[in-house]
């Protein structure tokens, strides 16, 4: 009896301090986590006032860049001004992106927000190749556009033809431009007919009548031939035009200051 009393008696001290153990490592556990919650709606507050400041915030610089040598920074701000710029987050860059994108020299577009306060506008223009039945222009990909003729920095050739047609225009002034430097020699104005019959200026005022086939073999005839042509001209004559819609030969008209004539 004396010995099982005895056990009894250190098993109970034992129990308490583990019981007193969880007790503290409980409370401890709840102070923790409303410490932690506390944290969190602490940062939370701080943050949403923050954000609430910050969204008061204009937009106050416009940085514009890109390949514009026919846009300038007042058509893009215009175009921008009724978009509401006061309030940096709400600012739609979608919105200003499309207003950009209608200007009529503007090829391409993009717009980006750089906090806190700078809207970003790249713009690329279009590159004009020539003019396209007086009211147009072609742009490097056979796409007809309208714009201010007067930005335009040099002279462009005048192509001609039926609505619908600007990529084969466009295809032909190359492919014929590449040959025809060779004899130093461009054209200033391409004409097709709604025959789909072909017809250059070249540079030195000479009309080509190419036809409608085989293009580049009559061009490459004149070029041919021209050496010889320029030789038979008289004092105070210069072609007119060249002819070249036969199978094998050709035609060229003469003119002077007063009249024109067939040989």
């Amino acid at each position: 009896m004396t010995k099982n009393s005895h056990n009894q008696t250190s098993l109970a001290p034992s129990m308490a301090a583990q019981q007193e153990k969880l007790h503290w490592s409980f409370w401890l556990g709840v102070t923790f986590f409303v410490l932690v919650i506390v944290a969190i709606i602490s940062f939370s507050w701080f943050l949403n006032n923050k954000m609430s400041s910050e969204e008061s915030t204009p937009v106050t610089s416009i940085v514009i860049g890109g390949e514009m040598p026919f846009t300038i920074r007042q058509d893009i701000e215009n175009a921008i001004e009724s978009v509401n710029l006061g309030n940096f987050f709400n600012v739609d860059v979608n919105d200003v992106q499309q207003k950009v994108a209608e200007l009529p020299w503007v090829y391409s577009v993009s717009v980006r927000k750089k906090w806190p306060n700078e809207l970003k506008i790249y713009v690329v223009d279009q590159t004009p190749i020539a003019l396209w039945n007086e009211d147009f222009l072609i742009n490097e990909y056979g796409k007809a556009f309208q714009a201010d003729t007067s930005r335009l920095l040099s002279a462009l050739p005048a192509f001609f033809g039926p609505e619908g047609s600007e990529n084969l225009a466009l295809d032909n002034f190359v492919n014929l431009s590449k040959l025809l430097r060779f004899s130093d020699l461009s054209i200033d104005e391409l004409l097709l007919t709604e025959r789909h019959s072909w017809q250059l200026t070249l540079n030195n005022g000479i009309t080509l009548n190419l036809g409608r086939e085989n293009k580049i073999e009559r061009v490459q005839r004149f070029m041919d031939i021209y050496p010889q042509i320029i030789k038979t001209k008289k004092e105070n004559q210069q072609v007119d035009y060249v002819d070249l819609r036969y199978d094998t030969g050709l035609a060229v008209g003469w003119k002077t200051a007063e009249k024109k004539q067939r040989a």
